[in-house]
Formats: structure tokens, C-alpha cells, sequence
């Protein structure tokens, strides 16, 4: 089944790439909140650990994902939108960004 151009229908994986970030912050703050109430016996205590651990987690996953270089499909959609809006070419005469 081929797509038109105009239509962009997500994979499966590309849409639950969200929740796996958000599955690996719970993980990661469940972890830490099941050690510190077993050290402290604080449920306080453990609860602030729990918020913070998931809330550094997820921007760090987020901020290491934004890092991602994208593949040949992901630039030739970027390339699509940008076109359909009027905008061009946003990369340099080098096929860089402006400024690096």
C-alpha cells in the first residue's frame, strides 16, 4: 500500500516512541523510589525522590533523542513540509545549517 505524497501516516514504532521515554523515566523513578523508602522508611521522602528522578529522567531521555541525526526518510519529510510551506531550502550553500 503506497502513500501519497501529501499524506503522512506514522508507523507503529514511530508512535510509541513517546511512551517508551516516558516507560523508561517511570522505571528509572520507580527504582529509585522503591530503594530510598526501603533505606529511610520516609514515604516523603520517597515520593520528592520519585517526582524528580522521573522529572530528570525524561528531559534527559528527551535531550539525548534530540541529538539524533535524522535518517534518509525523516530529512526527505523535512524537506516535503518545507517545501509545501514555501519555505525552500533551509540548509547552508554546504548542505549545513546557517551558522555551522
Amino acid at each position: 500500500m503506497t502513500q501519497s505524497p501529501g499524506e503522512y501516516k506514522p508507523n507503529r514504532r514511530d508512535v510509541l516512541r513517546p511512551v517508551e521515554y516516558v516507560g523508561g523515566a517511570a522505571i528509572a523513578a520507580i527504582f529509585t523510589g522503591v530503594i530510598t523508602i526501603v533505606v529511610t522508611r520516609d514515604l516523603t521522602l520517597a515520593l520528592i525522590a520519585t517526582g524528580g528522578v522521573f522529572i530528570v529522567v525524561l528531559v534527559a531521555l528527551a535531550l539525548l533523542a534530540m541529538t539524533v541525526k535524522p535518517d534518509a526518510s525523516e530529512s526527505a519529510e523535512l524537506d516535503d513540509d518545507a517545501k509545501s510551506r514555501g519555505e525552500g531550502n533551509a540548509d547552508g550553500p554546504e548542505g549545513r545549517p546557517p551558522g555551522h
